[in-house]
């Protein structure tokens, strides 16, 4: 195992796995500096152009469970590089569109698809590849790459669209693309296997190779383990609750927060750095939901977050009534901390009821859900615009449906006896 000072192999994972995800999430915020400038480019309906990013959302959370099992197929690295040059290829033909169809191509499928590999189960897949002990923070530090993504990204590509164009910020990701593809074919690894050693904190001889393990279609291995997850009421309570978390946060406020800012005569720039601020506390608020999540019931974790979400939502409508940036700020502090706090305590969970190698695809399934409730929300949003000519509506049901996911989590402990089948 080597000395007990040297930094084990899967840390290095993780930072490399970070950044990929931050990059990854940063392409995946532009969606909300774009709305307003491709209205006001090519003329098309805020509902046309929520379509899109609809389908985008609804894409990457659907390709969740089969990117779980290709990962199992081809691995880790493969997935990660071929997910990155599919998010080249969407932000350069993007740059030529002319016609709202390319915009659901490019936007829609091929970025929504190429976000699938690194916003969905790659976290949980890495932190149950090469940690033992500690995974949970792990899972924190990785998923809050996400949060980074916006908060390092989003008042830049604002500012940038602002003074030049949305162009000029993909520009910028195709750089950055261009960085990290190499690094990853490079450095990036399956399982500690690979490099002689076993998972960061395990005492017995468990490495798991590729090569003794048959390969499986990744497609039947998805639907078999879907198969198993809808007999059991854990699974439908997780994805139900997921489903609300996806519509109160990435399809609504990741996609329509700047819009509805812009509704009430906010600046974009300060409302993209209001959003990049809830992004910080959004980092805070992971990795202590992570270090929460190796040490508490991961059940009543799930209903403090979508309570606390839920009442800041309910709030939210009244801080743009009134136009107070003290109002709005607290809103970004109170929200951001639990953004994607909930992701932890869900992935243990899953992988406490159906075991470690099944729980990330069942997880999969389950963040499916998440971002089909994310494309609802981020349709609506704009639909509901036209017709009620604001967010109050969008945003009141959002905060009602976490008050609901409540009572789905707290169900979940009903039924303890499947993590022992499992």
């Amino acid at each position: 195992m080597g000395s007990q000072n040297k930094i084990h192999y899967g840390w290095i994972i993780v930072w490399i796995t970070f950044f990929a995800v931050l990059i990854a999430a940063g392409i995946r915020s532009v969606t909300g500096v774009m709305i307003v400038p491709l209205e006001q480019e090519f003329e098309w309906s805020r509902s046309a152009i929520s379509l899109a990013f609809a389908i985008n959302l609804t894409l990457y959370g659907i390709s969740g469970p089969f990117i779980a099992a290709g990962m199992e197929r081809i691995g880790i690295v493969k997935m990660m590089v071929y997910g990155m040059l599919l998010l080249v290829l969407g932000m350069v033909v993007s740059m030529l569109m002319t016609g709202i169809w390319s915009l659901y191509l490019t936007w829609g499928i091929m970025i929504g698809i190429g976000c699938g590999v690194y916003l969905t189960v790659l976290s949980a897949r890495v932190a149950n590849n090469w940690f033992d002990e500690r995974r949970g923070f792990v899972l924190g530090l990785l998923m809050s790459g996400t949060a980074a993504g916006q908060v390092i990204f989003l008042p830049f590509l604002s500012y940038v669209t602002e003074a030049y164009s949305w162009r000029v910020g993909l520009l910028f990701f195709l750089f950055l693309c261009a960085v990290i593809i190499p690094v990853i074919a490079i450095w990036m690894k399956d399982l500690p296997a690979d490099k002689g050693l076993l998972p960061y904190g395990a005492v017995q001889q468990h490495i798991k190779t590729s090569q003794v393990e048959p390969k499986r279609n990744p497609i039947k291995e998805a639907f078999d383990v879907l198969r198993i997850g809808v007999r059991s009421l854990p699974f439908w309570l997780l994805a139900l609750s997921f489903f609300i978390c996806g519509f109160s946060t990435v399809g609504l406020i990741s996609t329509h927060f700047i819009p509805a800012s812009s509704h009430h005569g906010i600046p974009e720039v300060h409302a993209a750095s209001l959003l990049a601020f809830m992004g910080l506390f959004n980092i805070i608020g992971t990795m202590l939901s992570g270090w929460l999540s190796d040490r508490f019931d991961n059940r009543w974790l799930l209903f403090w977050y979508y309570g606390l979400r839920g009442l800041s939502l309910l709030v939210l409508p009244l801080a743009f009534e009134l136009n107070s940036y003290v109002l709005l700020i607290g809103f970004a502090v109170f929200y951001g901390l639990d953004w994607i706090a909930t992701v932890p305590p869900t992935v243990r969970l899953a992988s406490d009821y159906f075991g470690k190698e099944r729980g990330v695809t069942i997880y999969g399934w389950i963040f499916a859900a998440h971002q089909i409730g994310a494309g609802v929300a981020a349709f609506i949003g704009g639909y509901f615009y036209e017709i009620f000519h604001g967010y109050t509506i969008t945003f009141l049901t959002a905060g009602v449906l976490c008050v609901i996911a409540t009572l789905f989590v707290i169900m979940v402990k009903k039924k303890p006896t499947i993590s022992k089948a499992a």
